[in-house]
C-alpha cells in the first residue's frame, strides 16, 4: 500500500523540472498522499499529539503521570520500534520537544534526527526528585524552607530505572536506544545520572544546570568522576545561559567571587573540565548562548542538542539518485544505516514508510530495479508487517509476475486481513 513518499523527492523534482508537465502530475500526486498522511492529527476535530499514562511507584510512594508521545508514521499496524527520550520537567517542555522531533524526522522528508518515543515526566516534588543529596540552606538560592525535601535524587534515579523504563518498554515500540533531556534542577539530575550511573542513557542534553547544588561539591564529585571513570558510547550536550549582569561578560565572570554569578561559574567551570578530560571517552559540545537567559534557553539548546548528538544520523538524498537509473540507491541506504547501526549499538533500519514511498515512487517512474530493492529491503526489515508483503506484491503486479504477485498478497493476507490486498487477490484468482 502506498503511504507515504519522502517529501525531498518533490522538492528536487520541482527545484530541476518545474516546466515539465508530467513531473508536476506526479508531484500533485505525491503531496497529495502525503499531506493526507499529515492531517492523521485532525480526527474528532482534536489536534492530539501524545497521551497521559500513569505508573504506581513503590519506590517513590505515589502515582506519577507521564506524557508519552509515540510517533505517528502512516501505519496503525506498523511494526516500527523507536528510541526513546525522557524528558525532565515534562509537562514544561513537552509541546516543544515533540514538535521538534516530529520536525526533524519527519517534516518535509526531514532525517535530520530518528523518529522517537517521549516520555516526559512532570513533577510532585520537584526539588525532592531532582535533587542529589540534601542541603539545609544555600544562601542566596536555598533557603530552609525550600530545601527541606531536597535530596530524593538516587531514589528517583532508581524509579526511573527500576520502574519507569521497564513499564514504558512493556507498552510502547521501544528500541534499545535512550536519551535524557534536563534543565536547570533537571540538568543537575542529568549530570548525576550522567556520571554516577553511566550505562542508563546513551545520550544527555543537560541545559543550564544548577551545578552551584551544595556549595559546589556537587561539581566537585561530579570533576572526579570524571577524570577517573569511562564515558565511551556517550554523548553529552551542555547549553550555558546567559545569566550575568549586565555589567559582566564572559571572561570577567569568571574571576568573579559573588554569589550572584555562582550559576554560571559553575557552568563554565564544569564545561572547562569536561573539555580538558580527552582520556575518558565521552563525546562532548556545549554552547554559550548569550543571547538567551535560564528561562529562554531550552527551546534552543534541545535543538542544537539533538543536531550534534544525530549528526550522522541524517540521509542525504539527491537529484542525482531519483533521475540516474545506475545509482543504486538502495545500497545507500543499506552502507548508511550500517553505520548508523554502529553508533547505536544495535541494528537500526530505515523507517518503513519512507522505503515504501520511495519504492512506490520508483514504481511510477517505471525503474522496477531500483523500485525492487527499496520493497525487498522492507520485506528483510519488517517481516512481521502486512504491509511490506502488500507492497512486494504490487511490485510483481507492475512486472507481470502474476504468480510472486499472489504469493505476497497471501502473505500480507495472513497476517492481517485487510481489503486492499483481498481485492487484488481475487482480482488475479479470477
Amino acid at each position: 500500500m502506498f503511504y507515504a513518499v519522502s517529501i525531498i523527492v518533490v522538492r528536487y523534482f520541482v527545484n530541476k523540472h518545474n516546466n515539465t508537465l508530467a513531473l508536476i502530475k506526479s508531484i500533485l500526486s505525491v503531496l497529495a498522499v502525503f499531506f493526507s498522511i499529515c492531517a492523521f492529527a485532525q480526527k474528532d476535530n482534536n489536534v492530539t499529539i501524545g497521551t497521559i499514562d500513569s505508573i504506581q511507584s513503590k519506590i517513590l510512594n505515589e502515582q506519577r503521570k507521564i506524557w508519552i508521545y509515540v510517533p505517528h508514521n502512516g501505519q496503525a499496524d506498523s511494526k516500527q520500534r523507536y528510541p526513546v527520550l525522557y524528558l525532565l520537567d515534562g509537562d514544561a517542555h513537552f509541546y516543544s520537544v515533540v514538535g521538534m522531533i516530529q520536525q526533524l524526522s519527519q517534516v518535509n522528508g526531514n532525517t535530520i534526527c530518528p523518529e522517537m518515543i517521549v516520555v516526559g515526566i512532570p513533577n510532585t516534588d520537584r526539588t525532592r526528585d531532582l535533587t542529589p543529596t540534601h542541603v539545609v540552606v544555600d544562601p542566596p538560592f536555598m533557603d530552609s524552607t525550600f530545601s527541606k525535601t531536597s535530596g530524593g535524587g538516587e531514589q528517583f534515579v532508581s524509579f526511573i530505572e527500576k520502574e519507569l523504563m521497564p513499564h514504558i518498554d512493556s507498552l510502547y515500540p521501544t528500541e534499545p536506544y535512550k536519551m535524557l533531556i534536563g534543565h536547570s534542577f533537571g540538568g543537575l539530575t542529568v549530570i548525576n545520572i550522567a556520571i554516577n550511573h553511566t550505562k542508563l542513557f546513551n545520550s544527555y542534553i543537560c541545559i543550564d544546570p544548577s551545578m552551584w547544588w551544595d556549595k559546589m561539591n556537587f561539581l566537585k564529585a561530579t570533576k572526579k568522576s570524571l577524570a577517573e571513570k569511562n564515558f565511551s558510547g556517550t554523548t553529552l550536550y551542555l547549553g550555558i545561559a546567559n545569566t550575568m549582569d549586565e555589567s559582566m561578560d564572559i571572561t570577567k565572570v569568571q574571576s568573579d567571587t559573588s554569589s550572584e554569578t555562582r550559576q554560571i561559574r559553575s557552568i563554565l567551570d564544569l564545561d572547562k573540565y569536561i573539555n580538558a578530560q580527552k582520556q575518558n571517552g565521552l563525546r562532548y559540545e556545549s554552547k554559550y548562548y548569550s543571547n538567551d537567559d535560564h528561562g529562554s534557553v531550552p527551546m534552543i539548546a534541545e535543538y542544537d542538542g539533538l543536531r550534534f548528538i544525530f549528526d550522522k544520523y541524517r540521509f542525504k538524498l539527491h537529484f542525482k539518485d531519483f533521475i540516474d537509473s545506475t545509482v543504486d540507491l538502495a545500497n545507500k541506504f543499506q552502507q548508511h544505516y550500517q553505520e548508523v547501526s554502529k553508533q547505536f549499538g544495535y541494528k537500526v533500519s530505515p523507517p518503513e514508510n519512507m522505503l515504501n514511498g520511495l519504492g512506490y515512487e520508483f514504481l511510477q517512474q517505471k525503474q522496477y530495479g531500483k523500485a525492487g530493492k527499496f520493497f525487498k529491503m522492507n520485506v528483510d526489515n519488517y517481516p512481521e508487517s502486512y504491509n511490506v508483503y502488500d507492497s512486494y506484491g504490487d511490485y510483481f503486479l507492475a512486472i507481470s509476475d502474476k504468480s510472486k504477485a499472489i504469493e505476497y498478497f497471501k502473505k500480507a493476507l495472513s497476517l492481517k486481513e485487510n481489503p486492499e490486498s483481498r481485492k487484488k487477490l481475487n482480482m488475479l484468482l479470477e
